[in-house]
């Protein structure tokens, strides 16, 4: 029931993993009864629904609050009556009870108000005021969730410190949400100062409970050699723990691992495997890096057919060089298979995990960039050092 008042950066404990995603069939182009890219994606589809992210919300880098996606549907607690209470309405009772002092009551209402659900305009006032009685009463949820109020300044005015606080004390409560939370703050040095060691040690003991962003940036961490050790051993496998549950950034480090060698055995076929789930999700890099595998068709068999529609779909979305590749691979394609190319190009739509929307949405795409902007600052001697 609880978990239902969770809001924002509050839901990754409920995500379940996702089912098995449907692997792409990237042989040659020979048989065309052969699976091809849109019919995964519409199997995908049919397997279950999933939500793409706002393009509107991406790369706001931390912290993206205003996506209420998350909960909206969720069905309210359920509120005890007391015994002749049967004239007073769900709201009246809720908040009479959140006024006497119960936590679910005001976990409810703060919910309620935040969303605008259950007969109840969005009043942000109302729900940061709410959401502040709970968490007076050392409630882990209402403080992480007063914290982010902070933070994006829903309800009260912006105070970044105050949300590190709570943040911090809801970690301690034992909050693993608000531990991840902090740790991006310290990691990105938003606002509050730099403290890339605290957010490693953040992020280890969310791991430990097993938190998949945190397991994630921890590994990534070994992997880089960042704060920590470089240690590819712990890097994979944490990597790979994150990858198991579907998260998009994580299937293709390990594909990059596997390509590489890194701490593994060098696997072609796993590559790509992992690359293909997430190009199914909207992986952008993915899409260039097995692009660029079945065009050379040095590391696995070549397929100028699938590597053009996976190049011509990161040019859509900007990456870098795609379109040089995609129009190169073309003067070497028959007028038909060009003309398929583009039409199965065109009807791509990516569907992301909800773990991988909820990182998205709420840290940014791509969060590995924490780790890799903190390394090329520290490799870029300051100015004067003479160095």
């Amino acid at each position: 029931m609880r978990k239902y008042m969770w809001v924002f950066l509050f839901l990754l404990g409920s995500v379940s993993a996702a089912a098995a995603q449907p692997q792409l069939d990237i042989g040659q182009n020979d048989n065309k009864q052969e699976l091809t890219l849109m019919d995964a994606v519409d199997s995908l589809k049919e397997e279950k629904e999933s939500v793409s992210a706002d393009k509107e919300d991406e790369d706001k880098g931390i912290f993206s609050f205003m996506n209420f996606s998350f909960g909206k549907k969720k069905e309210a607690p359920k509120v005890k009556a007391r015994p002749n209470e049967g004239k007073e309405s769900f709201v009246e009772r809720v908040t009479r009870q959140a006024e006497e002092g119960d936590v679910n009551s005001q976990l409810t209402l703060g919910y309620m108000y935040l969303y605008g659900e259950n007969g109840v305009s969005k009043d942000y006032e109302k729900a940061f005021r709410y959401y502040s009685m709970a968490a007076a009463q050392n409630d882990s949820i209402a403080v992480n969730n007063v914290g982010s109020l902070y933070y994006s300044g829903i309800g009260t005015e912006k105070n970044y410190l105050k949300a590190a606080a709570m943040f911090d004390r809801a970690a301690k409560l034992g909050n693993v949400e608000a531990s991840v939370n902090l740790a991006f703050i310290y990691l990105s040095g938003e606002n509050v100062g730099k403290n890339s060691r605290a957010a490693m040690e953040l992020f280890k003991q969310a791991a430990r409970k097993d938190n998949p962003t945190a397991k994630f940036m921890l590994g990534y961490a070994y992997y880089k050699g960042f704060v920590v050790p470089k240690d590819y051993k712990k890097a994979v496998s944490l990597i790979r723990e994150a990858a198991n549950v579907h998260y998009d950034d994580a299937e293709y480090v390990l594909a990059l691992m596997y390509l590489n060698g890194d701490g593994i055995t060098k696997n072609y076929g796993n590559a790509v495997r992992f690359l293909k789930m997430a190009i199914n999700q909207g992986h952008v890099e993915a899409m260039t890096q097995l692009g660029d595998i079945l065009a050379t068709g040095s590391a696995f068999p070549k397929d100028i057919y699938r590597a053009h529609v996976l190049f011509n779909i990161a040019a859509v979305r900007g990456a870098p060089k795609a379109a040089e590749k995609r129009d190169a691979l073309e003067k070497v394609m028959k007028i038909d298979e060009l003309l398929q190319a583009q039409a199965e190009a065109e009807k791509y739509a990516e569907h992301p995990t909800e773990l991988t929307n909820y990182i998205n949405q709420t840290f940014g795409r791509t969060v590995r960039h924490y780790v890799d902007d903190n390394l090329r600052k520290a490799a870029v001697p300051a100015k004067g050092s003479g160095k």
